[in-house]
């Protein structure tokens, strides 16, 4: 019998291993290896297991089963990757390689699920609701993602993209997204969709002004900054009325940059109820506790 659960958060720039303890989810071990993706699919193939290689050295037991936090989705219906942002990844069949690579049995799922899963199972959840059924994961930073977690499961979908609430249209006239559409959530309500509504209601497409530039600039009343931080509790509330309405998650956990912006879980909350089909708002908005461990903790309770 194993004494430990592995996973992999396997980002843009670095890939770590986390190796858990199945008693008590103590974390024995972390260790990190750059993703070197420039080195092309293989090579990132090649990093993985050297870096599972090492921390099987480092904790005297190599894993029987591996958890990976992948930024897409291995699509159902052609076993490859889709939707990466590390495109090297995209159209490769990753989970069989890395099984094939690796001589054990491997499980993914996207880093927005995981790192839903993690604060599920782990993390702000157990702490403020732990008997929830349905929690509900975004990361709103320089992108939007997000994920679903179902008692204690992540929920994949028929096509692999359940919880892409990122892109789904908020504004149909509104900026073109990198997936095709106009206006989605992604476009509005990440940091460079607040960036850029910012400069270009400046009248000097020079301007520019970092989020956290223009949420200092609000809090100091400066009109065009408190317009933008204004805009985005409206947007955010509209955007997770139509999740609240859909999936009735006991929690909805916030995490990235944008979401460590207070006003979110007061004014952005209030801003839920106009559009919510209920007279009252239950479900719980919070802060992540885990930090930056969410994704890699995330992948490895998929083997759990």
């Amino acid at each position: 019998m194993s004494k430990y659960y592995w996973g992999i958060d396997l980002g843009g720039t670095k890939i770590e291993c986390a190796v858990m303890q199945y008693t008590d989810d103590h974390c024995v071990l972390r260790k990190r290896l750059p993703t070197e993706g420039e080195g092309g699919y293989q090579h990132v193939l090649g990093q993985i297991k050297k870096l599972i290689d090492s921390c099987a050295e480092e904790v005297g037991e190599y894993p029987k089963i591996v958890g990976f936090g992948t930024p897409g989705t291995l699509d159902p219906a052609t076993g490859t990757m889709k939707n990466c942002n590390s495109t090297h990844l995209n159209g490769q069949p990753l989970d069989q390689d890395l099984a094939s690579l690796l001589g054990i049995p491997v499980r993914l799922a996207n880093d927005a699920n995981c790192f839903a899963l993690a604060e599920a199972t782990l993390g702000v959840v157990q702490d403020i609701k732990p008997d929830a059924e349905v929690v509900f994961g975004i990361i709103m930073g320089t992108g939007v993602g997000s994920g679903i977690v179902v008692n204690g499961k992540v929920l994949n979908g028929c096509h692999g993209i359940a919880g892409e609430w990122g892109h789904n249209v908020l504004e149909a006239d509104g900026t073109p997204c990198y997936c095709g559409k106009n206006g989605c959530v992604e476009t509005v309500l990440s940091g460079k969709g607040l960036e850029r509504y910012y400069r270009e209601n400046s009248g000097n497409p020079a301007v520019s002004r970092s989020f956290p530039e223009i949420v200092a600039l609000a809090s100091q009343g400066e009109e065009l900054a408190r317009q933008t931080i204004d805009r985005m509790h409206q947007q955010f509330g509209r955007a997770v009325a139509t999740i609240i309405n859909v999936l009735d998650p006991d929690v909805i956990v916030v995490g990235g940059g944008v979401g460590n912006i207070e006003s979110l879980y007061t004014e952005g909350r209030e801003a839920i109820l106009p559009h919510l089909f209920n007279p009252v708002l239950n479900t719980v908005l919070a802060k992540p506790a885990l930090g930056d461990s969410a994704g890699v903790f995330g992948a490895a309770m998929l083997v759990k």
